[in-house]
């Protein structure tokens, strides 16, 4: 049996995207800019998608600009906050340890152009608290942040909370929703975010496509220069054939989002009940705010990569937290985030399941996690001297 277990990394594309994207690759070839028939009826079609990905958040589809995926527009989103708020002397942003590298490496190329990061501490559930988001809001704050679910822990944030405060003091607001959208409500109105990332191959759609939301009225940033594509604020040709398939994935994924909720966290919750006994193991993060198909977990006296080569030995698939850092020896930054020890965030496990896995892959797990977890513990060094100096 294999098992597939790493859907927070990526998803397996469904049917209806594949069958959505099929026209556009062969019949359907126009360039969208083009004048003549052939373009306007890919340009047709590329409105159409616009709009079907706009209604599943609520926005405007002249709010939503097409980008490569999360990573491009959480880029674009964190420096048209930035350059716009340093064009009225306003050069600090706010953001939290536990963010997603495509936020944090951005913000570190920011720091040395001048501006201040202010990085909140995340707490050992795994949840930004909404009073420290206002209590670090200043007089030269340009931008706050914050992802609206952690891809490693899976826990979710008060978007819709620190999105007020952030209104209220007319500050830019920014959530990478890239773990989220698909899995969770979410509605850009409701959560007061004036900015918001997506990523398409997180909810069954085809890598290397995503969008982001901008509410109307803030000026965006251009990172690619070029031609007049999504209105002048992103070059290039549009990927049609990806982003037809974006727009049929998510409106399969927001029609069925309470049915896929309910099955997959049905599914987590057994991978919680058969695994929580294992000795000397953690679960990470407030399994209450929580997406309903990421469970990440520690066992001392292991390591990580030792475990995922011999699960994957096994047939089962996962990892040990981001796929973006997994070439990293370094523990996890969200781990340590949180108040994990170093030598224990060494041995961590992500588990992350769509409405794809069944609840007989779920009893494969609990049945191997176990025995490689005991099997590694027999010959590591580390767990013989933790369970000398407990006797």
């Amino acid at each position: 049996m294999t098992v597939y277990a790493d859907n927070a990394a990526t998803t397996k594309l469904s049917d209806n995207a594949f069958n959505a994207m099929e026209p556009f690759l062969k019949e359907i070839y126009g360039n969208p800019s083009s004048l003549h028939t052939v373009g306007q009826i890919a340009k047709e079609h590329l409105e159409n998608a616009r709009e079907t990905i706009a209604s599943s958040i609520g926005a405007n589809p002249r709010e939503i600009y097409f980008t490569s995926g999360g990573s491009e527009a959480d880029n674009q989103a964190i420096r048209t906050a930035a350059y716009q708020g340093a064009r009225k002397g306003k050069k600090h942003i706010i953001s939290s340890k536990f963010e997603h590298h495509a936020v944090l490496h951005t913000l570190n190329a920011l720091e040395k152009e001048g501006f201040t990061v202010t990085l909140l501490d995340v707490y050992s559930n795994g949840v930004v608290k909404a009073q420290d988001v206002e209590n670090a809001i200043t007089e030269e704050t340009c931008l706050v942040t914050i992802m609206t679910a952690n891809n490693e822990i899976g826990t979710i944030q008060p978007i819709a909370e620190i999105g007020k405060i952030c209104r209220e003091k007319g500050v830019l607001f920014h959530t990478d929703a890239v773990q989220a959208v698909g899995h969770i409500p979410v509605n850009v109105n409701d959560m007061y975010v004036d900015m918001l990332s997506v990523s398409a191959h997180k909810f069954h759609g085809p890598k290397g496509i995503g969008f982001l939301y901008v509410k109307s009225g803030i000026p965006v940033k251009n990172l690619i220069e070029g031609g007049a594509q999504e209105r002048g604020k992103r070059a290039g040709t549009e990927n049609l054939p990806a982003i037809a398939g974006m727009a049929a994935a998510l409106k399969d994924a927001v029609d069925n989002l309470e049915e896929n909720a309910k099955k997959v966290t049905a599914m987590r919750d057994r991978l919680v009940e058969g695994l929580k006994g294992i000795e000397r193991s953690r679960i990470n993060g407030d399994m209450e705010k929580h997406l309903p198909g990421t469970l990440n977990m520690c066992f001392e006296g292991i390591e990580g990569e030792s475990l995922l080569l011999l699960l994957d030995m096994k047939g089962i698939c996962a990892s040990s937290g981001s796929a973006c850092t997994s070439g990293s020896l370094d523990p996890s930054h969200v781990l340590l985030a949180i108040g994990v020890p170093v030598e224990i965030a060494h041995g961590s496990l992500r588990l992350s399941i769509s409405e794809y896995n069944t609840m007989e892959e779920m009893e494969h797990i609990i049945k191997t996690v176990p025995q490689v977890v005991s099997y590694l513990r027999s010959i590591s060094p580390v767990w013989e001297k933790i369970t000398r100096e407990e006797k």
